[in-house]
């Protein structure tokens, strides 16, 4: 049976977009006058939206992500009659099925041994030629195969489980390849002396030059996939979701640590998505905290939030329960914090978890068509 269109019901969210617009001198923009042109959901073919004969414009939804690994060129073409663009998620450094025949992939701690994953988040090491090889092969194989409107990297960082309140960052990887790279590529020259005592000298007088040279490493694969881009499908943008912390937080961790260099990276993207999921990083009363990283984020880079700008911001915020939860009523907060500036687009995770609780997805509708400025600004 087809049902009213969200356009058709009230709701009870109007009055919680209504205080949002009438806060102060020092507010944000009204909804409908922010630059943001994507409106966007992340996990999958929304189809519980169209089983119940109503369409992702009801919901002012114009942007859907799909892993790569669930790319189908029926549900592409559902969502182009849609009026949606479709963006696909790429595992990079994350695929430890990968392991299984070659264990000499998995990443190596100061003692030389193999890394245990942290909390199950098992990563790979950064210079194993196979499994970059693997990596690129099904980058370029995805772009061939799929009209997509873009690809997003994932897990781009080095072995660690960051996704959490208190994030575990183990130091990898010593593994003899590696240590033979960083030889060649920096021209040091470490003692012939067993890894435990080479890794404390690279993560003590020679730290600077071992991180620095980490970070070179996952940038020069950013640059290969933009290589792959370029060549593959031209018109695809090329983003990528990435830790959300400063470059400060944790005792620099975003560099020192995970071995993102957001300054060398950003040239090489169309899109940057921070994950500030306020509820399981820990910040489930601090909403505010969300545009506080978008903000640092545009500040750092210089991103000053132009919807035409070559390097945009949209960030991936958090509705669904992970860590903490998120209530309905939280809902339009959590989005207004994502779409402001330097945001010029948005997209929520994750569709797994929202489509079991309509009256969030409800409250993503009201709040995504007033940014659109398809549906009427409350009046405070």
């Amino acid at each position: 049976m087809i049902r009213p269109s969200p356009r058709s019901r009230s709701r009870a969210l109007f009055p919680c977009l209504a205080a949002l617009l009438s806060l102060g001198a020092d507010d944000p923009k009204p909804l409908a006058e922010r630059p943001v042109t994507v409106r966007g959901i992340y996990g999958g073919v929304p189809r519980q939206i169209l089983e119940r004969g109503e369409s992702l414009a009801d919901y002012g939804i114009n942007a859907v992500w799909i892993g790569s690994g669930g790319l189908r060129a029926e549900d592409i073409a559902t969502l182009r009659e849609q009026g949606a663009r479709v963006f696909a998620e790429f595992n990079t450094m994350h695929v430890a099925s990968f392991l299984d025949e070659h264990p000499d992939a998995a990443p190596i701690g100061p003692d030389g041994q193999s890394s245990p994953p942290p909390e199950g988040w098992q990563g790979i090491c950064p210079t194993h030629p196979a499994y970059r090889s693997h990596r690129m092969d099904e980058f370029r194989r995805v772009l061939r195969t799929f009209e997509i409107d873009g690809i997003w990297l994932d897990y781009h960082h080095a072995h660690a489980s960051w996704e959490r309140d208190e994030p575990l960052l183990p130091d990898t990887c010593f593994c003899e390849r590696c240590l033979d790279r960083f030889q060649e590529d920096s021209g040091v020259d470490l003692p012939d002396v067993p890894t435990a005592e080479r890794s404390a000298i690279l993560l003590g007088p020679m730290a600077e030059r071992w991180i620095r040279w980490r970070c070179d490493v996952f940038t020069d694969w950013v640059r290969e996939f933009r290589s792959i881009r370029d060549e593959t499908r031209p018109d695809a943008l090329l983003g990528t979701f990435h830790c959300p912390w400063t470059d400060s937080e944790y005792d620099n961790a975003l560099r020192d640590k995970l071995a993102i260099d957001l300054k060398a990276q950003a040239p090489l993207f169309d899109v940057l998505s921070p994950m500030p999921y306020h509820a399981r990083f820990g910040h489930a009363s601090d909403r505010d905290w969300i545009s506080r990283q978008t903000a640092w984020l545009g500040s750092f880079l210089g991103i000053e939030g132009d919807p035409d700008a070559n390097l945009v911001i949209w960030p991936i915020v958090q509705l669904s329960d992970w860590g903490e939860s998120v209530a309905p009523e939280e809902v339009p907060d959590v989005l207004d914090h994502g779409t402001r500036g330097p945001s010029t687009g948005v997209l929520v995770f994750a569709w797994g978890g929202l489509q079991r609780d309509w009256e969030k997805v409800e409250q993503l509708g009201d709040f995504y068509r007033a940014l659109a400025g398809d549906s009427p600004e409350p009046s405070p």
